[in-house]
């Protein structure tokens, strides 16, 4: 099957003084298509910030990330802001929807980014938010929503662009268990019927444990099977 993220020999060293600090030692990761992966470990093993050096946010001490075949570090910022805009989504603990705009405005923009006119960025908008369940939310504002729905119009701009790969830190970190079984829910459908790939950064067991994988880091780095038994 195809990969939507490959990551090999990943390393990002902070230096501390005339110590060195190793958030991310030695990481490599395959991803496959429609495949929804969780990262679980303690507050401080580095999984944020290999989230960050996948999505292209924290650039690496050395190693390589290729996204839907795109080499993500390959070559300037310029390519490495296009890769991210067209194989790459984002959904966050924090919502980060511009509050001045409505859902389907919220939703239109990576399409807009994208260069898609805007007729064709609102038709793509309200069929995002449709399939999420808010068809009749679409000229809301954010202050407008419960925490729930605010989350259903990010998962909502993350996939508008049929991306390679969703990145998701603590998704479902801001909600009550029920919506959070609600968002998790959403997260397998689009996954599943979709095809859409997920790579979840979390602490709760019970996002992981749905999760087609389950990747446990310690230390900047995954443990093997035998360490975790």
């Amino acid at each position: 099957m195809a990969l939507a993220l490959k990551a090999e020999g990943l390393w990002k060293l902070y230096e501390s003084g005339e110590s060195v600090i190793k958030a991310v030692e030695d990481v490599s990761l395959e991803v496959e298509q429609g495949a929804m992966v969780a990262i679980m470990g303690p507050s401080g093993c580095g999984k944020t910030t290999l989230l960050n050096v996948l999505s292209g946010i924290d650039e690496p001490s050395s190693g390589s990330v290729t996204i839907n075949g795109q080499n993500l570090y390959g070559s300037n910022d310029d390519v490495r802001t296009r890769v991210r805009g067209s194989n790459m989504g984002f959904i966050f603990q924090e919502f980060n929807l511009l509050p001045v705009m409505t859902a389907l405005e919220n939703v239109e923009l990576p399409l807009l980014l994208q260069g898609k006119t805007s007729l064709e960025a609102r038709e793509e908008a309200s069929k995002a938010l449709n399939a999420v369940g808010l068809g009749d939310r679409l000229h809301h504002r954010p202050a407008e929503l419960s925490g729930g729905q605010q989350q259903r119009v990010a998962v909502a701009r993350a996939v508008v662009h049929r991306p390679a790969i969703v990145l998701c830190d603590e998704p479902t970190g801001n909600l009550d268990t029920e919506t959070s079984e609600s968002i998790l829910g959403l997260l397998r459908t689009l996954c599943k019927l979709g095809n859409t790939t997920f790579l979840i950064v979390t602490h709760d067991h019970s996002i992981a444990e749905q999760c087609d994988r389950i990747l446990q880091m310690a230390d900047g780095k995954f443990r093997q099977a035998s360490e975790e038994e």
